[in-house]
């Protein structure tokens, strides 16, 4: 009997995007998988339609923005022209589309059975600590989200917040979908001294790593911490290795394959990340390295972040500062004792199999099902 078939859509690098990855691997089980979307073909796919790198999705035409001509606006980003002329006349039974902007191109194709709109980010406002950002860009993707979102026949995102966000505002609720890692048969490290304090990640200033590298570098040598960064900025990238170089605790090291993540950071204690509130979708996040930092079994120190601190007070596996300033994370890793630590990468050992990506991906499963009867 012949297989299904399904579209994946996303303006990314497939082969590269770790929740667009998850859907390939699951799907390509029982789907004949068409992908679409930017540099190679990831593994077991029928068929990839290479985006070229030039055709972006965010070129939006200022003008048409400032009249809001917001169908044309949308519709002249060069990567959705492209795809759109590319996947022109083909049928598939389900479409997934990755985030807000390819939900429009997959709802146009009419999948005989839907399309899951996948929206990795509460997309109206993405940058909404920038005024003008907020002011000109947020109307046209509450338009794209009205108009064609919202056509969608099932819909999932990253977090809780969001997921009522959506509903609140545009009366579709999504399901579910975190961005947790794929399981990883490892066993908590003991706890010694120094207790190894460990953060790993994009170098974006936005999410003032300087505070917690300046909160650990006023520790004593008893606690220490290791980035792990990617050079998104690398001017920050320089300011963060110059905070380093004064310090006898912090190093900052060259970002390793995803594939060795979880091995690298399984050496650590505690695993970081003080995310500042300073636009929504930071305030709502619920980001993939927490869930590397349970697969690493390793114990969590975050801000007050709520969709963090659900998890990590509930499940008991790690700190939340009272606040994101310097002195309050200072404050929190001066707390930290080879005790607590122990404790906590005990209950990471003890859930890391109910938070891993695969029962993550059932989710998905469970929405593909119904759409198909």
């Amino acid at each position: 009997m012949a297989k299904r078939s399904m579209l994946i859509l996303s303006f990314s690098p497939i082969a590269a995007d770790a929740r667009v990855l998850k859907q390939v691997r699951r799907f390509t089980q029982d789907f004949d998988v068409t992908t679409c979307g930017y540099g190679p073909a990831p593994d077991g796919v029928v068929e990839h339609v290479e985006i070229p790198m030039d055709k972006r999705y965010n070129d939006l035409d200022g003008k048409l923005i400032t009249l809001k001509r917001y169908r044309k606006a949308y519709w002249r980003l060069s990567a959705v022209e492209w795809s759109r002329q590319a996947l022109r006349g083909r049928r598939f039974d389900i479409a997934i589309a990755n985030d807000v902007e390819a939900v429009p191109v997959a709802v146009k194709l009419r999948p005989r059975r839907g399309v899951l709109a996948d929206l990795h980010e509460y997309s109206p406002r993405l940058h909404d600590d920038n005024e003008a950002w907020a002011r000109r860009i947020t109307p046209w993707f509450n338009w794209v989200v009205g108009r064609y979102v919202t056509r969608a026949s099932a819909w999932t995102t990253v977090s809780r917040g969001i997921v009522d966000e959506y509903e609140k505002n545009f009366g579709f609720r999504a399901e579910l979908v975190t961005n947790a890692a794929p399981y990883q048969d490892s066993h908590p490290r003991p706890v010694g001294v120094p207790i190894r304090l460990v953060h790993s990640g994009a170098c974006l200033r936005n999410r003032q790593l300087h505070v917690i590298a300046q909160a650990a570098a006023r520790l004593p040598d008893d606690v220490t911490l290791d980035f792990y960064l990617t050079a998104n900025d690398p001017g920050y990238l320089d300011e963060l290795k110059e905070i380093a170089s004064a310090s006898s605790n912090v190093v900052v090291h060259d970002p390793v394959p995803y594939a060795q993540l979880a091995t690298t950071l399984n050496a650590y204690d505690v695993g970081v990340h003080v995310l500042p509130p300073v636009n929504f979708n930071n305030q709502l996040a619920l980001p993939n390295k927490l869930f590397d930092y349970v697969q690493a079994r390793l114990g969590i120190l975050i801000g007050p972040s709520v969709e963090m601190e659900r998890y990590v007070r509930e499940l008991d596996i790690g700190a939340v500062s009272d606040d994101f300033t310097e002195d309050s994370v200072h404050r929190s890793m001066a707390a930290l004792t080879p005790e607590k630590v122990t404790r906590w990468k005990q209950q990471s050992d003890l859930h890391a199999e109910e938070l891993a990506g695969e029962r993550q991906v059932d989710v998905w499963v469970g929405a593909v099902e119904r759409l198909l009867g």
